[in-house]
């Protein structure tokens, strides 16, 4: 099957890509606004674009009415912004986040997580999250349909299990991130597999013995 993408709508090239293109990680950013109120949401447009500096992408897709996203007009306000990834544990509230609330009331408070001060940023980090990256604006795109924010990364937050700062390793057997997987559909992470290296014969490499 060929598809001529200059022959479909946006629409449907956004159902075809994005049901294609993955599984995904999930940002769940918080911002803040100018009142002070809290916002939370989730985007799969999301990645790490590199290391030096440490930068990391959000892609936020403009409304049809021409009224920007919570996320989108808060960091285009203040360019500070906590990325989150979310586990198992959190994943419902994580959904929950990317209802439509107005913009004086805090998905944090509705759906119950709990907030804690960032180091170098307004913006707080969300307690419950394994990890949160505190991200000041680098750089933005515009596209038609969408703001692509790249932000640099100053502070990581961390559960007390998951990094071993000696070998500068993560825990990979205490980290069980979710991940999209087209429409409302997400994955978990927990059925997982290496690659034999050359010159060794185990069938296995069970996740408890990652170091």
């Amino acid at each position: 099957m060929d598809i001529d993408f200059g022959t479909l709508t946006d629409y449907q090239r956004y159902k075809l890509m994005a049901s294609l293109i993955v599984p995904r990680p999930i940002a769940l950013v918080t911002t803040i606004n100018a009142d002070g109120v809290v916002n939370a949401a989730p985007f799969s447009m999301f990645n790490m674009l590199g290391e030096d500096p440490p930068i990391l992408m959000i892609s936020i897709n403009k409304l049809k009415d021409g009224h920007l996203k919570d996320t989108a007009a808060n960091i285009l306000a203040n360019r500070e912004f906590v990325v989150h990834i979310a586990d198992e544990p959190m994943a419902e509230q994580m959904h929950r986040c990317g209802d439509s609330l107005p913009p004086n009331e805090s998905e944090l408070t509705r759906y119950g997580l709990t907030s804690a001060p960032s180091n170098a940023v307004r913006p707080p980090h969300i307690v419950e999250a394994p990890v949160a990256f505190e991200c000041v604006l680098s750089e933005k795109l515009e596209t038609t349909s969408r703001y692509i924010f790249i932000g640099q990364v100053l502070w990581l937050h961390a559960r007390d299990d998951l990094i071993d700062m000696e070998q500068c390793r993560v825990r990979l057997q205490n980290y069980f991130p979710v991940a999209r997987f087209g429409a409302s559909f997400y994955i978990r992470t927990r059925d997982r597999f290496a690659m034999k290296d050359q010159g060794v014969e185990s069938d296995s490499t069970p996740i408890d013995e990652i170091r």
